[in-house]
């Protein structure tokens, strides 16, 4: 059995069993005669049915699920209920994209090779998914990784993060009380061995990785032949705020997008950059905003700001904020260990450009500031990492706005809001060393098919 803890006092909450190769193994086993047998694919229909039955049941178990996600994986309370009703409306996603997974027409007389055919292509299960899946989101993340298997008709077995692995458990066990037959759906939780020994293993067809991106990367280049993939790294989320942003609007924005979940999102603000003309107020009023947070266990109910997800995670980024102290930034507040497992909300002003928190993502509830003059100065130390997701600028001119969308290196870029702003049918996409394939319930639902044609000489 895996222990699992509240981040917050270590405490242990609960357990769940592990899985050694041999379970995998026969986990794969039935998967792949699964797909290979397609007079027992269940029908559209029929999988819709089960996600509505397990959607209501996650409507009757809201609160439970939000103080497990707390709990677990210590995300505020009042956050883990917004991930819980994010995850019911992946479910209602998925039924509805099962209406818009259709193939297409291929038109065959536009050469005398083609004439007097019919062609059009239909979708099929791609076949077994193995998904990886991160602490940070431990129910919405699985959802997205695991309803879409289920949706489009693949198998898919689901490695939970070790720290956050009873929000999963929790979940595949729904999807089976609704109906679906276990062997359709297993959650594993297993040693990094023999997790790497089940994606790399030559029965997986797709591989869906949430995580690190020496992780990812590494797993990817190990993969089978013909296993197709989906990887979700990290980013260091630019923001530029221009001389014509509303700053308090701007603040609002920030401190939601930059210690939302102690920083822990992918997306997270991490790098603000400010013309040197609002800069000033910018940072009071940042500083602030972030002082007035409230840091405790996540599932105390005025909790704003969580424990980091381990020990060694504050003891990080302590060590990364005083490296950029020593270099010259500016601490404006935090920078303190509140408690074995906590970090105060931490605002640096003009770190240097190769400071640690500068060139790699902090993850943890840090915000940089910097000063500009030059918006394309700005924009070029923006896109000097080998991070690209989301972005942000705050501006009231159009013109700006549109110059900081063509330049900037990201897969999208919010206007007047933060950068972690994410709706779960929008593509999500991490660029350059932050990911590979594209994310979002009807993204993933697409890549778990294939696209079949037939050729009829009429």
């Amino acid at each position: 059995m895996q222990e699992v803890v509240n981040p917050f006092d270590l405490s242990v909450i609960g357990s769940v069993p592990t899985s050694d190769w041999a379970d995998i193994d026969a986990f794969l086993t039935q998967a792949k005669q699964f797909s290979e047998d397609r007079s027992a694919w269940m029908k559209p229909h029929e999988r819709a049915a089960i996600l509505q039955k397990a959607m209501k049941i996650m409507q009757e178990r809201r609160e439970h699920l939000a103080f497990q996600i707390a709990n677990e994986g210590g995300k505020p309370l009042i956050d883990a209920r917004v991930e819980v009703d994010r995850a019911i409306n992946g479910m209602e996603l998925c039924i509805h994209e099962l209406g818009a997974l259709k193939g297409t027409e291929i038109p065959m007389g536009l050469t005398a090779a083609g004439d007097g055919r019919m062609a059009w292509t239909m979708r099929e299960p791609i076949g077994p998914v193995v998904a990886v899946s991160a602490f940070n989101h431990p129910l919405n993340l699985i959802v997205h990784q695991v309803a879409p298997a289920v949706a489009t008709g693949c198998p898919v077995i689901v490695k939970p993060a070790g720290d956050t692995p009873l929000s999963c458990f929790e979940f595949v066990s729904i999807l089976h009380e609704a109906g679906l037959p276990p062997a359709l759906c297993q959650a594993a939780a297993c040693d990094v061995d023999v997790a790497e020994k089940m994606v790399t293993d030559p029965r997986v067809a797709f591989f869906s990785f949430i995580g690190s991106a020496r992780v990812g990367w590494m797993l990817r280049s190990k993969l089978a032949p013909g296993t197709r993939c989906a990887l979700e790294h990290g980013g260091a989320a630019p923001v530029i705020v221009d001389a014509t942003a509303d700053i308090d609007a701007a603040v609002q924005h920030l401190t939601k997008g930059g210690f939302y979940h102690s920083g822990q999102v992918c997306v997270s603000v991490q790098r603000v950059f400010a013309h040197s003309s609002v800069i000033d107020d910018l940072a009071a009023k940042l500083t602030e905003s972030a002082k007035a947070l409230k840091v405790g266990n996540a599932i105390d109910e005025d909790t704003e700001c969580g424990p980091l997800i381990r020990p060694k995670e504050v003891e990080r980024v302590a060590e990364w904020v005083e490296e950029a102290v020593k270099g010259g930034a500016q601490l404006l507040c935090g920078g303190d260990k509140l408690s074995e497992t906590t970090y105060a909300p931490t605002l640096l002003l003009d770190p240097s450009a190769d400071a640690t928190i500068s060139q790699n993502e902090v993850f943890g509830p840090v915000v940089c500031l910097y000063s500009y003059d030059d918006v394309d100065a700005a924009i070029t130390q923006a896109n000097s990492l080998d991070l690209s997701f989301q972005a942000a600028v705050f501006t009231n001119d159009l013109n700006a706005a549109m110059h900081t969308y063509r330049n900037i290196n990201a897969s999208a870029v919010m206007v007047n809001d933060h950068s972690a702003f994410r709706v779960d049918w929008m593509p999500f996409a991490g660029l350059k060393q932050s990911g590979h394939g594209v994310g979002g319930i009807p993204y993933t639902m697409h890549e778990m098919t294939i696209e079949k044609m037939i050729v009829i000489n009429s």
